[in-house]
């Protein structure tokens, strides 16, 4: 029990710190494009590394894994709360402006 505890811990910990060396909210010393790279690069190895976990049933790494999510998650609520922020600042957004799609395209 406490073994996961700080397994999930030590993910939280790796994900939150390389989010915010990336720079949750804006890059860090590179383009937009790097930027969004970084964080397309970070998706794809955590899947890969959850596909490793379930075929391996590997229970260490399972608790590693809750932490990343955890960390991604606090991540991803640091700069949703930056967005809103924003807009709070900016008022309501432009009404004339197109909708775009789910995915933005």
């Amino acid at each position: 029990m406490i073994d996961d505890l700080i397994y999930a811990l030590i993910g939280f910990a790796i994900m939150f710190g390389i989010l915010t060396g990336i720079g949750i909210n804006e890059p860090r010393g590179t383009s937009i494009k790097t930027w969004c790279y970084g964080y397309l690069a970070i998706a794809i190895t955590f899947d890969a590394i959850v596909i490793f976990a379930l075929i391996t049933g590997y229970t260490q790494l399972t608790g590693f894994l809750l932490g990343l999510s955890a960390g991604a998650a606090t991540g991803l609520g640091i700069h949703v709360a930056h967005h809103i922020s924003e807009e709070e600042q900016n008022g309501e957004t432009d009404t004339t402006k197109p909708k775009k799609t789910m995915f933005g395209f």
